[in-house]
């Protein structure tokens, strides 16, 4: 028996790498792909999550301000006003639920201290300083805000979700910085 599930998650894996493949070869000749490319610069953005955002949002720079684009994808605080008291709630949910799950998820490696290791590093080779500063920037502070979240009892899927509307701040920040078609 624990044969079969082995040969199972061994399937499974192979099925996913060969879907992955598929997907980066369509991606490639795609005008979005530079952005995708740069989105992988932030930790938790793996290819997957970079061009699930892309491809459920497209152009974050349509997007005026970075809070424009969370308050689009339900990521900001639903707001209870009445008779001068003001009490925030849960999250909006108003947008695209794949692209927040994604994101909900990326946020989830934030909970980890603050390093560049080597897959990111090597998804960094290519990319801009200006681009990899970006990056460092969210990676110290959302592995900041995380911790601090964490510390002051906020349940674990609060803090992910208060780090996923900054992640998609800092996204659509590199999504500024490159250019499409470089």
């Amino acid at each position: 028996m624990f044969q079969e599930y082995v040969r199972t998650v061994t399937d499974r894996t192979e099925a996913l790498q060969r879907l992955d493949a598929a997907l980066l070869e369509q991606a490639k000749p795609w005008r979005m792909y530079p952005v995708v490319q740069a989105l992988q610069a932030l930790r938790g953005v793996q290819f997957t999550v970079a061009i699930i955002t892309v491809a459920e949002l497209g152009d974050l720079t349509r997007f005026d301000t970075a809070p424009e684009l969370m308050k689009y994808l339900g990521l900001t605080p639903s707001e209870y006003t009445s008779a001068g008291r003001r009490r925030l709630g849960g999250i909006t949910k108003a947008g695209n639920g794949h692209a927040r799950r994604a994101l909900v998820e990326a946020a989830k490696a934030y909970r980890h201290r603050a390093k560049v290791s080597e897959q990111i590093q090597a998804r960094q080779q290519h990319l801009s300083k200006a681009i990899c500063d970006i990056a460092w920037r969210a990676q110290v502070r959302l592995c900041g805000r995380y911790r601090k979240m964490l510390a002051r009892g906020k349940h674990p899927n609060t803090v992910a979700a208060a780090v996923a509307r900054e992640l998609i701040g800092f996204m659509w920040a590199i999504a500024k910085a490159q250019p499409l078609g470089a």
